[in-house]
């Protein structure tokens, strides 16, 4: 009987205006990354630090995509999905991250924490805007996009916590914004995890159809 599942297509050319956008986020994340490892420090703030980690988390993504491009579709999605489960773990990190704090209650210094949010901020939006028209591209473009997006959502929370923990002096605003940030690694990971997986296996099944 003759296969009916269509042949995998050739690996595609890297894009070159892809590859000039995750340079730029790749850039902008590792510099933003030591502005809030040591803001983080200073402020003794659980958020920025949980952000830090996703900066640092989002420069070893954009730097990976950047070595598969142009790679064919198993690999692309291999890589994404391994991206995947690193997006899901920090999750994990940060919730145990939250647990230490809550255990500490020492409230994080707010204005610190307000400045390098907003900073951060910009950071990401720029990452995000010059990312957006590759949202619907494969899991590979995918999870870049979707790291870009979550982190400029989670920097709009550190802002609001830490308004909050100026005006009320308690350390849970910080608590609160960590466990969403918590989430969104969660849940993107999972969606990373699950597009990489349909990938790999039509990919697989392509090229059983060609032998």
């Amino acid at each position: 009987m003759a296969c009916s599942c269509s042949h995998e297509p050739a690996p595609t050319q890297p894009n070159s205006k892809f590859r000039t956008a995750l340079w730029i986020a790749l850039i902008i994340n590792a510099a933003m990354f030591l502005v809030e490892i040591v803001g983080g420090m200073y402020a003794n703030s659980t958020a920025l630090w949980a952000d830090a980690l996703d900066f640092f988390g989002d420069a070893a993504n954009y730097a990976i995509s950047l070595a598969v491009l142009g790679a064919s579709l198993y690999w692309r999605a291999t890589v994404a999905l391994i991206k995947g489960i690193t997006m899901a773990l920090f999750g994990f990190v940060v919730i145990a991250k939250v647990i230490y704090s809550y255990t500490q209650g020492i409230p994080p210094e707010a204005i610190t924490m307000g400045m390098i949010g907003v900073l951060a901020l910009v950071a990401n939006v720029i990452s995000a805007a010059v990312l957006y028209a590759f949202r619907e591209g494969d899991s590979n473009m995918k999870s870049v996009w979707l790291c870009s997006r979550n982190d400029a959502i989670g920097n709009i929370a550190v802002i609001f916590a830490a308004i909050g923990v100026f005006g009320t002096g308690s350390l849970w605003p910080d608590i609160i914004v960590a466990g969403i940030m918590a989430t969104l690694g969660v849940t993107a990971g999972y969606q990373v995890i699950k597009q990489a997986l349909r990938e790999r296996k039509d990919s697989k099944m392509q090229t059983s159809c060609s032998t």
